[in-house]
């Protein structure tokens, strides 16, 4: 408590950094990434107004597509703000309560999508392993179960952050963080104390989720897999195959940036910190503002609502 009465106190505030040694074009540079926001945001707010409006896909398969489209929303919100000033209006300095606020969530939405990744690999197999009991297995208060499960599974490991975090004192002057957004591994940097507990907890729920997650989604894969092989028609072969296509474009598109980031922020210490900008914004930006066009492209029905609600075309 003398800790939190210390910070609370001092109220320590942080700099944002946009892109270091190009200060001058910092402006032109946020025109990709609002062309970025606006893709992402647009596309999940259609694929969520398709599923509501359009009755036909009030269907369990189509619920676990607003999941990621919910969360997608929520990536793009929480790093927009700072973002936006940052680069645009060159408003850089952010209180310590909200960039613990801001903090938190940026790492609960993708706690979170890895949840949903693991949702909708269940729904793929329960669809293909055991299709007669599909309906009766995968209805809406499990689909709501899972959904909550999955969020409040993040919002727990995710909340020990903040409260680990205001028990550090940071001392220095000018709170320089290494990006336009606070995450928790450039706010520890700053710390002038041991954040060995903060580093060691970070790791371990990295495991704890990440790595189970992927290890069930695999394993499901594996289980259809099998399933699969044991069909004796090749025409099945490939339509059973090709419901998972945009699930396992979404996984890859998911943990694919967040391994490269891992790797160049575990490896990568004599690259340039451009380089560690730009894999932290991949990691960010990809899947929000492709996820809606996987799922768009790949999902037939999906694709003519949506060619129906643009357009205005009767198919």
């Amino acid at each position: 408590m003398g800790n939190f009465r210390i910070n609370a106190s001092a109220a320590p505030s942080f700099i944002l950094t946009g892109f270091p040694g190009m200060e001058a074009m910092e402006a032109w540079l946020f025109l990709p990434l609002l062309l970025f926001y606006t893709i992402s945001i647009v596309g999940n707010i259609l694929i969520l107004l398709i599923v509501k409006l359009e009755q036909s896909l009030h269907q369990p398969m189509y619920y676990f597509l607003c999941l990621p489209s919910v969360n997608d929303l929520g990536v793009s919100f929480s790093t927009l703000p700072t973002v936006l000033a940052a680069l645009c209006f060159h408003a850089r300095v952010i209180t310590f309560t909200a960039c613990l606020a801001q903090m938190f969530f940026i790492h609960l939405f993708p706690w979170t999508e890895s949840g949903i990744l693991l949702a909708m690999s269940f729904d793929r197999y329960v669809a293909i392993c055991n299709p007669l009991r599909y309906a009766t297995v995968l209805t809406s208060a499990c689909i709501v179960a899972m959904g909550l499960g999955t969020v409040l599974r993040s919002f727990v490991l995710i909340l020990v952050f903040p409260l680990l975090l205001q028990r550090l004192p940071f001392c220095h002057s000018r709170n320089s963080l290494s990006h336009a957004y606070c995450l928790h591994v450039g706010m520890i940097k700053l710390a002038c104390a041991d954040v060995s507990l903060n580093s060691h907890y970070g790791l371990s729920i990295v495991l704890l989720t990440f790595g189970l997650d992927s290890a069930l989604i695999l394993m499901s894969y594996m289980l259809i897999l099998r399933s699969v092989l044991a069909i004796a028609a090749r025409e099945e072969h490939v339509k059973a195959l090709n419901t998972c296509v945009s699930h396992i474009l979404a996984v890859l598109l998911f943990y694919v940036p967040m391994v490269s980031v891992s790797i160049v922020h575990r490896f990568g210490a004599g690259l340039p910190h451009s380089v560690h900008i730009l894999m932290s914004l991949l990691y960010l930006f990809l899947p929000p503002m492709l996820n809606p066009v996987i799922y768009s492209i790949k999902t037939k029905e999906m694709q003519r609502r949506l060619l129906k609600l643009i357009f205005r075309v009767r198919f």
